[in-house]
């Protein structure tokens, strides 16, 4: 590395070494190199380097660049992830006791690129096929960790930080095909979902009324305006604010302090690329249609407050019906498959039949319409390629759906609206043209 990487523990003598890498070896009475095992950052990405070696001549080849005008302005786009892994506990055994949630830390190369001496232009001659598989995600640290315990995960991550911020000062010279070149990497922390951007971030839970990740927007604002956002959050902001946070410069109240730092409460410690979780998006939305679907059967858009038991019926008819009619059991908590399963034409068609109002059907049958117009742009892994035409509609699409939204259902979405239907409809245009793709 040039310059040598600061901050960096020198022991590599393993290729996994313990996970706090010189930090004081106890984290609260857990011994920390029994609770996470990890590469060390810069040593993972040489190694995955040299995977690629093979790839990268091969590139380099068929641009038709001289080999031996190509040896340094190599550079590397790193994908970082980073979820939860639920429950992992010993199920019968004797082990040792550990705490039955798992975190993992993972990388991806999504592309390399070069400028050759005496050129301008930037050739990308390595690009990953598969991003999205997990055969292209290489693992960098498995923690025993709950992901909600920011302590923990703080002080297992942090040397994680410190690697990542002095190789982005550094440059990396490695033997490729006999002569040495020189690498820079760029990292894109986008495989987070919202819940780890948020603990990443300083940004306040889920629930807060400061909805969005990627925009300043509060709930009410999102509700009422349902399209016409930017992204404007980014992890300097966050720093920034939370400094305010911190200092309360300006002597202000708690209520008109948190309306200054729009909901930053906690240090940032990780930089993420905001982006919108594709998968959570297709569950968070699906929940929301699900329950669309109880207050139609239900007709609430009548009524004020129906009782819970009012609720409890409408809820076990949609239940019996798409049981009967599509096989699909019901589930304790929504999961991918029971979404991609509900959020059909099909699965709509036999809602309605439960449906008193021939109005209300073709508004829910317009709105799931819409909805499969606009979901394969934020499921593709290359919208422009893949589906061009819903790409070039979805601001079309996305205001329709938010029309019907605050008029035929404007008992739900009055000053309220979930997080993800708000990113969904807002950010989605915004962070294609920008990354490409969601993720």
């Amino acid at each position: 590395w040039q310059p040598a990487l600061k901050n960096v523990s020198t022991s590599c003598n393993v290729g996994i070494i313990n996970g706090v890498s010189g930090w004081a070896s106890s984290v609260d009475d857990f011994p920390a190199d029994t609770i996470t095992r990890r590469f060390r950052y810069d040593v993972a990405l040489v190694s995955a380097l040299k995977d690629l070696e093979e790839d990268i001549m091969e590139g380099l080849r068929e641009s038709g660049m001289e080999d031996s005008a190509c040896t340094s302005g190599f550079s590397v786009m790193i994908k970082e992830s980073c979820d939860g892994m639920g429950d992992v506990s010993e199920k019968h055994g004797g082990g040792p006791a550990v705490p039955e949630k798992a975190v993992r830390f993972s990388i991806t190369i999504m592309s390399v690129s070069v400028i050759a001496d005496e050129e301008e232009k930037e050739v990308t001659i390595f690009t990953e096929p598969k991003p999205n598989s997990e055969l292209s995600c290489k693992p960098l640290c498995l923690m025993f960790v709950d992901e909600s315990d920011h302590e923990t995960l703080t002080a297992v991550l942090g040397p994680i930080v410190a690697e990542r911020n002095a190789m982005k000062e550094s440059r990396l010279i490695i033997s490729m095909s006999g002569l040495p070149r020189s690498f820079r990497f760029h990292f894109r922390g986008t495989g987070y979902d919202e819940k780890m951007v948020r603990e990443m971030e300083g940004l306040e839970a889920s629930g807060s009324s400061y909805v969005c990740t990627l925009c300043d927007s509060t709930r009410t604002e999102a509700s009422e305006n349902m399209v016409l956002h930017s992204i404007t959050r980014s992890h300097e902001e966050n720093l920034d604010r939370y400094e305010i946070w911190r200092t309360n410069p300006f002597s202000e109240s708690v209520d008109e302090l948190r309306d200054r730092v729009k909901g930053v409460s906690a240090k940032p410690f990780m930089e993420t690329h905001s982006t919108l979780d594709a998968l959570h998006c297709d569950i968070g939305n699906a929940t929301e249609f699900y329950k669309i679907f109880q207050d139609e059967i239900g007709e609430v858009y009548k009524r004020i407050n129906p009782s819970r038991d009012e609720r409890r019926s409408w809820r076990a008819a949609l239940d019996k019906q798409l049981r009967k009619k599509l096989k699909l059991r019901p589930v304790m908590r929504m999961n991918g498959n029971y979404a991609r399963r509900l959020m059909t034409q099909e699965a709509v068609e036999v809602v309605c039949e439960l449906v008193p109002s021939e109005e209300r059907r073709e508004a829910l049958r317009e709105l799931m319409r819409l909805y499969l117009q606009m979901k394969p742009v934020w499921r593709s892994s290359c919208p422009a390629k893949e589906c061009p035409d819903q790409l070039c509609r979805f601001s079309f699409n996305s205001q329709r759906f938010a029309d019907i939204l605050s008029s035929t259902f404007k008992y739900r979405y009055d000053g309220k609206i979930t997080n993800y239907l708000h990113k969904t409809l807002a950010h989605v245009p915004e962070i294609i043209e920008r990354d490409g793709s969601i993720g």
